[in-house]
């Protein structure tokens, strides 16, 4: 695939991405929430499932990758979705947008603790401006006994999707992204709707109460959000690698602001956006990509990570 062609459908699928935040705050708020995103996660498997099926891209994988698919599954489904959902109905789409673009960056400092990256002056800046840009978004000038519970869920579904994204790095060395994707999303669903039995027996009633544009928001969200979404992105790392295509991440907390203005009404205030302004310089520097670039033009060999 041309790079033009790629770097385009990156850009449309975080567009969706950052939608799909908006899409997501809707769906929980119409549905048991942790009901309702095992559901979704699962209709994103099956997706994926049928995709690899029609490829003949499926197969059998050694017990140490379902260990990490196992942990993947865990953390990245379980954890993230769980605590997603539940802190998207206590808190604003704007507010889990700006903090859910801590992403790349704890997953830089996870990088440097357990497959120990290089860590640099560079980086160590980035981590202190991005919690800087957290700190104003969570307090928006309140103070801290004012901090949401939703907006702490909302960091620890980060710390949850980094933490798998450790996991994903060391199984896709040796397993094709797209099934370890397939397979953590089957999985993690099915953990996510024993949660949900065990958190609301009587989610499943929540069901017949959606409306039909609340359930159509509910597919678009599985299919293309989740389900496609992902499928392109794991190309795109396959072919760009994946810090260049981790750049465009940068790009979903943006898109997901101007969804929750259009949308859901929400207003965003001043705070919100010296975070986002925050949050977005350190993701540059402590996701390490300033680093690669002046080694690269340096011609010193990159350390190892």
């Amino acid at each position: 695939m041309k790079k033009p062609l790629l770097y385009g459908l990156l850009l449309f699928v975080m567009v969706v991405w950052g939608f799909n935040v908006i899409a997501v705050k809707i769906i929980v708020e119409s549905f048991s929430p942790v009901t309702i995103t095992s559901l979704r996660v699962f209709l994103a498997g099956l997706v994926v499932l049928a995709v690899l099926f029609y490829r003949k891209e499926l197969k059998r994988v050694t017990k140490q990758e379902a260990t990490y698919i196992l942990i993947g599954a865990f953390s990245g489904v379980l954890g993230h979705h769980l605590f997603l959902a539940v802190g998207l109905t206590t808190t604003t789409a704007s507010n889990a947008a700006l903090i859910l673009g801590l992403i790349p960056l704890v997953t830089s400092i996870f990088a440097v603790l357990f497959l120990k990256a290089r860590f640099t002056i560079t980086k160590l800046l980035g981590v202190i401006l991005g919690f800087t840009g957290v700190s104003f978004i969570v307090m928006n000038g309140a103070g801290v006994h004012y901090i949401s519970i939703g907006d702490f869920y909302i960091f620890l579904s980060v710390i949850a999707q980094a933490i798998s994204f450790i996991f994903i790095k060391k199984a896709t060395q040796t397993l094709e992204a797209k099934v370890m994707t397939c397979y953590m999303l089957i999985l993690g669903a099915t953990f996510l709707f024993i949660t949900s039995l065990l958190m609301d027996p009587s989610g499943i009633t929540s069901l017949s109460e959606g409306t039909s544009a609340a359930w159509l928001i509910f597919l678009a969200s599985a299919v293309i959000a989740t389900g496609i979404g992902h499928m392109i992105y794991n190309s795109a790392i396959h072919q760009l690698g994946a810090g260049e295509t981790a750049i465009f991440i940068n790009l979903t907390p943006f898109f997901a602001l101007v969804g929750s203005v259009l949308f859901l009404g929400e207003s965003i205030t001043s705070f919100q956006l010296l975070g986002f302004i925050f949050i977005i310089s350190g993701v540059l520097l402590g996701s390490g990509i300033f680093d690669h670039k002046f080694v690269r033009n340096s011609s010193i060999p990159l350390a190892k990570s």
